[in-house]
């Protein structure tokens, strides 16, 4: 006769408990690398934009333009000055050292796909001289995608953006042009800066702006001539004191720009890189807008200062969004401010690490089967048991038995009187 017990002995949880943790680490431990949707396309994407960053790095280098080392330790030449005449304000260095990297063109061509464009549709573009990497990243990505930009391109530039007054954006986005890396070219410029019109900056930087967008040969959008100076007024050139609100008709000249180089052809998502005032408006919305993918207006766009982000999505046009530089590099898995040029392929946009689904469940499967062998089986508990306490196999002690039972027990099945004790001695007996 088999016996076994009611539950599993303190071993064999032990046992189940170990394989479990046991399996828990080696899923954690030996993850799969899963390739993301549209790999091909964001290789290539991300190797025309390694192209074009080289390009502009042997260009800036001909140009004999110093080299910033320190705050550049990449090489890429597109990391500009603290401050110069065209600086239209304050920026983050370690937001444009992280854009120093081809595969953030793999980036939008993720967010492109998401809005379901595809070859030959075509696209408004909004880029600036603060993010100068960032726009070779959208160029690659419409180029590799086939889709067809009009772009508008703003020439000032904030802290370490392409605020070299001799090598503007436009000055970059010149040279991809001639080395055939793009067959890009903006369609119209504007000098940028506060209120798009460059307030802040001085009437040399000004009139630099200007100069930058004339020798490219491309028309210009809002541009202020500076005032002549009077004879006898003070050689120190003071920026003006009051910031002009955003004007809803600097809005409307870019957005006649855009349909009037579509025409007939409809604009499918409207790109826009950086916080430029006229793209983004104010401060309230560049809170209001989210990085990547936007569908649908915010709420309260009504009550937000205009701009061509807000003006499209009201019209029904998706928006692309590049902006919160760090964040997006934590998303997608790139590297925060990189010491040195990343490689084509690398990061989460690619290949993202996943817990290994296989090993996954044949663990699963493990701790299932060892649980039922152990609760259900007979033969599993006889395996896996590794001790009998002693007293399971020592017959248990007879019940006393009392009553009738008893006494019938103490009579000897001879007429003996069954009151008298088997033990009592002969000599104490009563006599017959």
């Amino acid at each position: 006769m088999y016996w076994k017990p009611e539950g599993a002995s303190q071993v064999q949880r032990a046992l189940v408990a170990a394989l479990a943790i046991t399996g828990l680490v080696a899923v954690e431990r030996f993850p799969s690398e899963e390739r993301q949707p549209h790999y091909a396309e964001k290789l290539l994407a991300a190797r025309k934009a390694q192209e074009a960053m080289d390009v502009i790095r042997d260009a800036s280098e001909k140009r004999g333009l110093r080299e910033h080392a320190k705050t550049d330790p990449s090489g890429s030449r597109l990391i500009g000055e603290v401050l110069s005449p065209i600086t239209s304000g304050s920026g983050s260095l370690v937001s444009k050292q992280t854009t120093v990297n081809p595969n953030f063109a793999a980036v939008i061509v993720q967010w492109a796909k998401d809005l379901g464009l595809k070859g030959g549709d075509v696209v408004a573009v909004g880029v600036s001289g603060s993010f100068p990497a960032m726009n070779i990243a959208v160029y690659s990505a419409l180029h590799e995608l086939g889709l067809e930009p009009i772009i508008i391109s703003s020439t000032a530039a904030s802290q370490w953006g392409a605020n070299n007054p001799g090598f503007t954006w436009l000055d970059m986005e010149s040279v991809l042009r001639k080395k055939d890396v793009f067959p890009y070219k903006s369609m119209a410029a504007s000098v940028g800066g506060v209120g798009d019109e460059a307030i802040g900056i001085t009437e040399r930087g000004r009139k630099m702006l200007t100069r930058a967008i004339e020798r490219n040969e491309i028309p210009g959008i809002g541009v202020v001539q500076p005032e002549e100076k009077k004879p006898g007024a003070e050689s120190a050139e003071e920026p003006p004191p009051e910031l002009a609100p955003i004007d809803q008709n600097r809005v409307r000249e870019r957005m006649r720009v855009y349909y009037e180089n579509a025409g007939d052809r409809p604009i499918r998502a409207y790109v826009n890189v950086g916080g430029g005032t006229v793209s983004v408006g104010t401060k309230v919305g560049k809170r209001k807008f989210l990085p990547g993918v936007n569908r649908r207006p915010p709420k309260g766009i009504d009550e937000m200062p205009p701009s061509v982000l807000g003006a499209f999505l009201q019209t029904g046009v998706p928006a692309i969004h590049v902006t919160r530089i760090i964040d997006l590099a934590e998303e997608y898995g790139l590297e925060i401010a990189p010491r040195r040029m990343p490689e084509v392929g690398q990061g989460d946009v690619f290949q993202k690490r996943q817990p290994n689904r296989w090993l996954a469940g044949i663990v699963l499967v493990l701790i299932l089967l060892s649980v039922f062998v152990i609760a259900r089986a007979p033969w599993g508990t006889r395996m896996l048991r590794t001790t009998i306490p002693p007293e399971s196999i020592v017959p248990p002690a007879p019940r006393p038995v009392t009553g009738i039972a008893a006494r019938a027990e103490e009579g000897d099945g001879n007429g003996a009187n069954p009151s008298k004790s088997p033990s009592q001695p002969p000599s104490q007996r009563p006599p017959v």
